[in-house]
């Protein structure tokens, strides 16, 4: 028999994540292709069903690269079926951003949009505290939802990845969020001058500026890429900000330098700003020059990023050539690009905003009535006062058991002469009493043991395979452990002490019927045994057979 896989330490899988993640975003894919070749090695097909998923959505990604969509599709729905066995967390949020990411970049935007919006509700949970799997989770989201036309929830996932980063001591991390939250600010900022909104975009423009103002201030060294990427942006961010003639001295150089050695689709990005930087400035002085460059500039971007595979920004340049060439007053190459841009758009994202918020709030109204629901269904199976189990809970747990199997105890508790705290002192102390009484019979009872409110101020504690000689002892315990608490600081007229009575049922002899008689009965009997307790004096424990407690030592008599 061959052995199966090793099992890979947490930290080594963690490791192996981080790498995996940091080589899908970088444009040059064979980085990440010899990486993935080793996944299954980093992920085998072990037991925790978060590596299984991880593994198929990095195969996922592995075969769009290879241009094999069939594969791809297979390899997502494979991890989004290990999604369900996976438990809230932050790792599960990043896990499912990255998915969302992966169906993005497949353009199968509806697939995209309801793991986004599972994501988007898992990372606002406030019982997530900092971490790097969060940071991620917003990094990847906001780069997803951009990728949806939801640049204002990418704005806000990239802040909050940065507030996440800044939080954390890795110095790299807080940049990169900075340059993703000034890259996102950017291209809303340009959204929103397109639509006239100019104060809008020189705000958005400032905080662009200032992202990448204080990433340029951090002690770390970025990847040449991404240094490029910043460049690119601060100055896209200054024709955002209103001022278009400072921002084309910066684009150009960046430009050459990316013509020499940069990536193509970091290529296409800054022919993009460049374009829209001289759009912005032959509209301004009405030349037309700055225009024709734009166009040049614009079929250049279009082929990059059809050649790297970013559907969007491939349809923007179409969109911005039809609408560029319509200004320089050639309406047969509009008319082209734009039914390029029409064909290629097709469903795409027509309706993304609204689409978004509908599923938002029925996924929050879902997520809200889930929650609603456990906190009756807990509200109906637990006693408010003392957070155990109540009576619906107790005989709901005594219905499941089958007696006859095991030996069964059961104990019903009395707080002895409760009336008498309640008229000498208040209802407050009274409520006190029993909330410590419920601690001590939960901190002294048995490992497996069960402790319910029953009514008032009796308590059942069940026994599962205690004998009666066993439950006892138990029992003997806790009142030892109510008789010995310190009460003074309830300024009560007499220490507080309780009766126990137990009632057993035994196993059943090997080839035997089990016993006729339910857990009614056997409550029953220990009920009339606390009645004994109380009657023989309080303050002690009484059972069926010779092993009861003795009698009580003198308190509460």
């Amino acid at each position: 028999m061959s052995p199966g896989p090793a099992r890979v330490a947490p930290g080594d899988l963690q490791s192996a994540l981080w790498r995996l993640l940091d080589a899908s975003d970088r444009e040059d894919p064979a980085p990440f292709l010899a990486l993935a070749d080793r996944a299954d090695e980093d992920f085998p097909d072990s037991s925790w069903p978060t590596w299984q998923a991880w593994r198929h959505a990095f195969g996922a990604r592995r075969a769009l690269v290879d241009g094999d969509p069939a594969a791809a599709a297979a390899a997502m729905a494979a991890a989004r079926e290990q999604l369900d066995a996976c438990p809230a967390s932050a790792g599960t949020a990043l896990l499912m951003a990255y998915l969302a990411h992966v169906e993005t970049t497949a353009d199968h935007l509806d697939a995209a949009m309801l793991l986004a919006v599972d994501a988007s509700l898992l990372t606002d949970s406030p019982s997530l505290p900092p971490s790097r799997a969060l940071l991620q989770a917003h990094r990847w989201l906001s780069l997803t939802l951009s990728g949806l036309d939801l640049e204002e929830l990418a704005v806000h996932h990239a802040v909050r990845g940065h507030q996440v980063a800044a939080a954390l001591p890795d110095v790299g991390d807080r940049g990169l969020l900075l340059l993703l939250s000034a890259r996102q600010h950017v291209e809303l900022a340009q959204t929103m001058r397109r639509r006239g909104e100019v104060e809008r975009a020189a705000e958005l423009a400032g905080e662009a500026i200032t992202c990448a103002t204080a990433a340029r201030e951090l002690d770390w060294s970025p990847e040449q890429a991404d240094a490029d990427l910043l460049d690119v942006v601060q100055a896209w961010a200054l024709m955002c900000a209103g001022d278009p003639d400072a921002a084309v001295g910066p684009l150009r150089r960046v430009r050459r330098a990316l013509q020499r050695e940069g990536g193509l689709w970091l290529r296409g990005y800054a022919d993009l700003a460049l374009s829209r930087v001289l759009s912005a400035v032959a509209a301004r002085d009405g030349r037309t020059g700055p225009g024709e460059e734009a166009i040049d500039l614009l079929v250049d971007a279009s082929g990059a990023f059809a050649a790297a595979g970013d559907r969007r920004r491939y349809r923007q340049s179409l969109l911005e050539l039809g609408q560029g060439s319509a200004d320089l007053g050639r309406p047969a190459e509009a008319l082209h690009w734009l039914e390029a841009y029409r064909a290629d758009t097709g469903r795409a994202h027509a309706r993304s905003r609204e689409l978004w918020a509908e599923m938002f709030v029925r996924r929050s109204r879902l997520r809200e009535a889930e929650r609603q629901e456990a906190v009756l269904r807990r509200h109906a199976l637990e006693d408010p006062l003392t957070g155990l189990g109540n009576r619906r809970s107790a005989e709901r747990r005594l219905g499941a058991m089958r007696l006859g199997e095991e030996p069964l105890s059961l104990a019903v508790v009395d707080v002895d002469r409760f009336k008498e705290v309640n008229d000498d002192t208040s209802h407050t102390h009274g409520d006190a009493v029993l909330r410590r009484v419920a601690d001590l019979l939960r901190e002294h009872s048995r490992t497996g043991d069960e402790v319910y409110r029953w009514a008032g101020d009796e308590f059942l504690v069940v026994l599962p395979t205690a004998t009666e000689a066993q439950a006892v002892v138990v029992m003997e315990r806790l009142r030892s452990a109510v008789a010995e608490a310190d009460w003074g600081d309830l300024q009560l007229s007499a220490p507080v002490t309780v009766s126990i009575g137990v009632a057993t049922a035994p196993a059943a002899a090997e080839g035997q019927p089990g016993p006729v008689a339910g857990w009614r009965s056997l409550f029953d009997t220990a009920d009339l045994h606390l009645f004994s307790a109380k009657r023989l004096g309080r303050n002690r424990v009484r059972a069926h057979g010779p092993t009861e407690a003795p009698a009580n030592r003198g308190a509460g008599g």
